[in-house]
């Protein structure tokens, strides 16, 4: 069976679609489904809506009406968990405007060790600059800010040959867009064939890709990349491994070609189950290459600190799968303290959110049509007690352009070019919450990140302050009551702050 949930409005640029395929009749197994259908209400006040400097700000009073519905599962053929929700806003002083919000993916085993299908799809609020206005909410507009819908469609096929290998064959296509700022689709033909020894001695893993992207503002681009790993374990908790292959991109770039051979050496450290470290050493044709991936789990504590440079894109980054290592760990330690499942990700979803409030890794993933060498770091920790959580991170993303800034002219105004050529940012987050009762919480968050272009001296800094009240009415009803200061900075001009308070119902039906 085949269901297709489209999600756009009419009039839209194009259809949005989630393609989500159920395991054959022959061989399904009964999974218990969960459909919520929900409507929150919310009416909230800035005193600067269009976050415009002092003397310029505007206050303004919003009526906030959002449908939406919650669809999961979790069968031995299917899985799949769907948000969405459609925001309905009411200005007292401008014209009312409709915004909405997705996030959708799902895996299913079509035939089992042989046909499989992976499919994510998003619709979300972004900023377009992490240089001027910071939108941290739906209602607010400023013309820094778009709608990026993303949709990512993978049928591979998998199979595993006892003795020999295990092969995969995958298709992905993707396609990113926001109105027309950004329109990008990619076709992606992966092969990987992965040694089976049965976990003794010598192992390989080979790999073939070729990707094909159209990007309405360049001509089209391929990337080959093709590589062989040999990894071999010292004992049951260090192994080595070695990797080496070639790659060729025709992206236009103004220095060397980005093509060539490339190595990198590195090894895994599982000292036991509650710790792991990964590092790599290597180089490609822009330099020497560093990874780093460690994690550490304690009974009510969790640490992760990860490195991690590669050539990326904008259109890439939105489809970019996040580490899940601390909703995992808040899933797990939640169990008791909030039994129902949807109640539990549903808390830690808002959790997150309040303390990563402007982007996955606090940074904004900026839009732009060129190709970026981006070299992250973060350091991450949250540790829980029965009634509480408090949750840090520090995060670094430095970009460096490869490509021509010329291409990004419907972006930028002329004299800002060269604004992105070169770019770091960095960000402080914290979020605590505090569970008062059975039925009350109450969560803080604050960041403070800074922008900086080295390639023009320019620096922009924000600092958020959030609360939020949540009040479990009844079992299906819940009442909120959120508060936020902001403040930004820049040596270019523009300094505004800005003031919020919100208050939300939403039913459960």
């Amino acid at each position: 069976m085949v269901i297709m949930i489209s999600l756009a409005p009419r009039g839209a640029p194009y259809q949005l679609s989630m393609l989500v395929l159920l395991s054959l009749p022959a061989c399904a197994i009964p999974a218990e489904w969960t459909v919520v259908p929900s409507l929150r209400m919310r009416e909230s006040y800035t005193d600067n809506m269009n976050l415009a400097p002092p003397g310029q700000a505007q206050g303004e009073f919003t009526t906030e009406l959002a449908p939406g519905i919650a669809v999961s599962t979790d069968g031995p053929h299917l899985k799949l968990a769907l948000d969405y929700s459609l925001q309905k806003i009411h200005y007292t002083h401008r014209a009312d405007r409709s915004t909405q919000q997705l996030d959708a993916q799902g895996h299913a085993d079509l035939m089992r060790d042989w046909l499989y299908l992976d499919a994510r799809s998003s619709i979300s609020q972004q900023n377009i600059s992490p240089f001027g206005p910071q939108v941290l909410e739906p209602t607010q507009a400023t013309a820094n800010s778009s709608t990026v819908r993303a949709t990512s469609i993978s049928p591979y096929l998998q199979h595993h040959f006892h003795g020999l290998a295990t092969a995969q064959l995958r298709y992905d296509y993707q396609r990113v867009a926001s109105g027309g700022l950004l329109g990008v689709r990619s076709d992606d033909t992966n092969l990987r064939l992965t040694g089976d020894n049965d976990g003794q001695g010598w192992n390989w893993d080979m790999r073939a890709d070729r990707k094909h992207i159209d990007d309405n503002a360049l001509p089209p681009v391929s990337m080959n990349d093709t590589a062989l790993t040999l990894s071999y374990p010292l004992n049951s908790r260090l192994s080595l491994s070695a990797t080496g292959g070639y790659e060729k991109s025709d992206y236009h770039t103004g220095g060397a070609q980005p093509q060539g051979r490339y190595w990198s050496a590195g090894g895994n450290w599982t000292p036991s189950p509650r710790t792991k470290v990964a590092a790599s050493v290597g180089r490609r044709y822009f330099g020497n290459t560093y990874s780093l991936d460690a994690e550490y789990r304690m009974h009510s504590m969790f640490w992760s600190l990860n490195y991690n440079e590669d050539i990326t894109t904008t259109h890439g980054e939105f489809l970019r799968i996040q580490p899940t290592g601390l909703s995992d760990f808040l899933y797990q330690l939640w169990a008791a303290r909030i039994p129902d499942p949807q109640t539990r990700l549903q808390t830690i979803k808002v959790f997150l959110l309040i303390s990563q409030m402007l982007g996955p890794d606090g940074n904004v993933n900026f839009f732009s049509h060129r190709y970026f060498l981006q070299k992250d770091w973060k350091l991450a920790t949250v540790y829980t007690s029965p009634r509480s959580a408090l949750a840090l991170s520090l995060t670094t993303t430095r970009r460096t352009a490869q490509s021509s800034s010329a291409i990004d002219s419907p972006l930028l105004k002329p004299d800002e070019l060269a604004l992105e050529d070169r770019t770091r940012q960095s960000a402080a987050q914290a979020g605590w919450n505090w569970r008062m009762s059975p039925r009350s919480s109450v969560t803080v968050g604050a960041s403070h990140s800074r922008a900086e272009s080295l390639s023009t001296g320019r620096s922009d800094r924000n600092s958020v302050l959030t609360l939020a009240l949540t009040h479990q009415l009844q079992p299906k009803v819940s009442a909120s009551v959120d508060l936020r200061h902001v403040r930004h900075t820049s040596n270019a001009g523009g300094d505004y702050h800005e003031n919020g308070i919100g208050a939300a119902l939403t039913v459960a039906f």
